[in-house]
């Protein structure tokens, strides 16, 4: 099976199919709508081969379509029928999500994605539950406006890395995980990575995105959003 996998961020629109070398992109922003954002990645997907869909979508997935708008695009992403869109079978989960199952190793493993806001996911035993501990209550506003790049711009580096240490570490001490991946554009701003965690790559989406389709992988039947899926055998 060919498969077009799509991450849809706050700034880029990043698409690589099976079997391509180089990823390709295009800008995206606080005006791209759903619809214009398939009409773009199908021109930028021109020549490639692919039979179905993997899309990373920046906001909470009930049935494969987006339940809200995401904050930092257009409007009409509610509940937004990809598959007619791009007439192919399609499968649409949390961004974070995304690039936490191409992370995955095994156990129990936390991701936090520091790009435009706080992505988030855990994977215990192959069950992937996106999540969105970036909207929780955090001093005077939320996790999100201290680690993601509003509080990078307001903060400044220095007191940013200091939140992002603390943030993590309160995610750490209640969740409990066995493994934590940092993933997101923004690491590369950390002078170091902080205790117990290890830098992922944004190339992971890619790699998630594939992962849907395998054998091994498949939704659950509630309508949360969660994955399941072995990673000893899809590897």
């Amino acid at each position: 099976m060919n498969v077009l996998v799509v991450d849809v961020g706050g700034t880029h629109v990043k698409i690589l199919a099976t079997g391509q070398k180089q990823s390709r992109e295009f800008l995206s922003g606080p005006a791209l709508t759903a619809k214009q954002m398939v009409a773009s990645v199908k021109k930028l997907a021109g020549g490639w081969k692919y039979n179905a869909v993997s899309i990373g979508y920046p906001g909470p997935v009930i049935n494969t379509r987006p339940l809200t708008d995401p904050w930092n695009l257009g409007r009409g992403w509610a509940g937004f029928d990809f598959e007619a869109a791009f007439k192919r079978p399609v499968k649409v989960v949390n961004d974070a999500a995304m690039q936490a199952l191409g992370s995955y190793k095994g156990g129990k493993m936390l991701f936090l994605g520091l790009g435009t806001g706080l992505g988030s996911a855990m994977i215990v035993d192959g069950i992937v539950e996106p999540m969105e501990l970036g909207h929780l209550p955090y001093k005077k506003r939320t996790f999100e406006d201290y680690v993601g790049v509003r509080g990078y711009d307001q903060l400044g580096k220095k007191k940013w890395r200091q939140a992002v240490a603390d943030v993590i570490a309160r995610l750490i001490a209640a969740l409990e995980p066995e493994d934590v991946v940092l993933g997101g554009g923004n690491v590369k701003k950390l002078k170091e990575l902080p205790p117990r965690c290890r830098a992922g790559d944004n190339a992971n989406a890619f790699a998630g995105g594939f992962r849907l389709w395998q054998k091994n992988s498949r939704r659950n039947s509630s309508t949360s959003g969660k994955v399941r899926f072995d990673s000893k055998k899809g590897n």
